[in-house]
């Protein structure tokens, strides 16, 4: 009888966390704890960084944060996976683009891979025109390609045109 080995590959995922009601720090400490608990190991994080709300004046500033993670899922489940947890976590949509919310987690990234689905865009399609974005994550993966624009994140970041100032909180 042959024996098989069980080989699992892994995949290099890309998160946003994002926030801007509550105790946003705390959450997403509870939310990074669950993605690694859920979807797998957590190789880098960036720091956390303050922005001022995008696209939606009038509502508190957000605070953001970026993890590369390895996971054996394929996107769709890591995309089920990170809508549960963010239940979990507090999220209410309410179909309201840009609004105010305790989480929200984008996959911005699964390797070099490129989706375009009623519901999975991958690589997220702003990452390029927001600095709240592009700022921790050029932090982590500065020599990440877009697959898309066949880019740098760090050459991405500098040109950037977003207005809005993005400081490292710690």
């Amino acid at each position: 009888m042959a024996l098989t080995i069980d080989k699992r590959i892994n995949n290099t995922l890309i998160l946003s966390l994002g926030g801007n009601v509550g105790d946003v720090k705390a959450l997403f400490i509870k939310a990074i704890s669950r993605v690694e608990e859920e979807l797998g190991t957590i190789v880098k994080k960036s720091s956390l960084y303050a922005t001022a709300a995008w696209g939606v004046e009038n509502q508190p500033d957000f605070l953001n944060q970026i993890l590369e993670i390895e996971t054996e899922y394929k996107p769709e489940k890591c995309l089920e996976l990170i809508l549960a947890l963010e239940i979990e976590l507090g999220r209410i949509r309410t179909g309201k683009k840009w609004g105010e919310r305790v989480i929200d987690i984008d996959i911005l990234f699964y390797g070099s891979e490129i989706i375009d689905s009623p519901h999975l865009k991958i690589p997220h399609p702003f990452i390029q025109d927001r600095n709240f974005i592009l700022i921790p994550l050029a932090e982590i993966c500065s020599d990440l390609i877009h697959p898309q624009l066949d880019r740098l994140i760090s050459v991405l970041k500098n040109e950037c045109n977003d207005p809005l100032e993005v400081t490292k909180v710690f």
